[in-house]
């Protein structure tokens, strides 16, 4: 049996690995305990997670380096930000890529998300050494492993979500992706977030450094937050995506199992049919209780549906909804995005409920509220 992970242990090693020893905040610290003490019951996990651990620990003691050594990038506005947020898959990610084939925009991508510093220049985005690298290992992966492709629609010079930062901080659903966690989960869903957000707002104010920009930036869990999303932005424009919560549940349990494939080697099957139900309900739920608080105009509305049958139709009438000039170079970029991602380029991402023990009709009356509330085109 391996030696049980010590938090302080692991800080260590980052420090190391780094050369740095000063983070911001100690704020990751009941969380990465809280974390640490649900991993070190799981029978017999990949070494995956721990290096995971140790690489955000990393993350966070270059940003807080460059950011002394850059003390200004502290003072300069984020202004604006776009928020893509709602259950997970659906669609979130097409509407962020979309919003990302806007020149005028400025999205985090995966690539300078797992290795912000130093950050790249606005020349430098695409074709930064660390972009090309992380391109060919891609490329790799893909050979190797065509079925990738289905699960997520992603690219080192893609937008990444949100999550691929403030997990530095652990409180995030992402630490809980890979196994049984309900200690974490239960700590995760109750927690407050407001130090992820600062962190966050650091990160970007690094990553925007030398390549600034309107931010358009995207995770799901957002939905969970949206108060505390907005003590740090105030002027943040919020867009829910919809979509038939049959679909989305039933994909979400898919992604989960690929992430318990990856730390453990074995799905834990049983707990994603209780897990995976409950988070997605917790997501809509969360966004309807805060849109009532917050005023109906306040979230802007973008369906699935809309996106996938007439995308740039979608993307005008949203363009309308945020205030924004949709240009023909906006237009441009995302036609030629959509002309290289058609749907199902890397295959048809299959779900199977029956799987994890669920039953469409089990899945459909726990939306009963979101359902009734909303006009949500069903997926077959």
């Amino acid at each position: 049996m391996a030696a049980p992970l010590v938090a302080d242990e692991l800080v260590e090693r980052a420090q190391r690995l780094t050369g740095l020893e000063r983070f911001d905040s100690d704020s990751f610290r009941e969380g990465l305990e809280i974390f640490l003490s649900d991993f070190n019951k799981l029978d017999a996990p990949l070494p995956w997670t721990e290096g995971a651990v140790v690489e955000a620990l990393a993350v966070r003691l270059k940003v807080a380096g460059y950011l002394d050594s850059r003390p200004e990038l502290s003072q300069r506005p984020i202004e604006r930000p776009v928020f893509v947020f709602g259950i997970p898959r659906t669609g979130t990610t097409l509407l962020s890529n979309l919003l990302a084939a806007d020149p005028a925009r400025r999205s985090p991508l995966t690539w300078e998300i797992d290795d912000p510093v130093p950050p790249p220049t606005a020349r430098t985005l695409y074709d930064d050494p660390r972009a090309l690298a992380r391109l060919e290992q891609e490329r790799q992966l893909l050979a190797a492993y065509p079925e990738a492709g289905k699960l997520y629609r992603g690219s080192a010079i893609y937008p990444y979500e949100c999550l691929g930062f403030t997990h530095s901080d652990f409180k995030s659903i992402d630490w809980e992706s890979g196994g049984r966690y309900p200690n974490y989960r239960d700590w995760v869903f109750s927690a407050d977030v407001s130090s992820s957000y600062a962190y966050h707002r650091r990160f970007l104010q690094v990553l925007q450094a030398d390549a600034p920009g309107v931010w358009n930036l995207k995770m799901p869990s957002h939905a969970l937050w949206l108060e505390t999303l907005l003590k740090t932005y105030p002027d943040a424009r919020l867009l829910w995506t919809h979509r038939d919560p049959l679909t989305a549940t039933s994909s979400f349990c898919s992604i989960i199992k690929a992430g318990h494939m990856r730390s453990m080697g074995r799905p834990d099957l049983e707990w994603i049919g209780e897990n995976v139900p409950w988070q997605a309900v917790q997501h809509a739920e969360r966004i309807m209780d805060a849109r009532d608080r917050l005023g109906e105009g306040r979230v802007i509305d973008v369906h699935y549906a809309d996106l996938v049958g007439e995308p740039l139709a979608a993307m005008r009438q949203l363009y309308r909804a945020l205030g924004d000039e949709f240009t023909p170079e906006a237009e441009a970029g995302m036609r030629a995005w959509l002309d290289d991602n058609p749907q199902g380029k890397f295959g048809r991402h299959e779900y199977r409920l029956a799987e994890y023990g669920l039953t469409a009709d089990g899945v459909r009356k726990t939306f009963d509220r979101y359902l009734s509330r909303y006009d949500i085109e069903p997926e077959g």
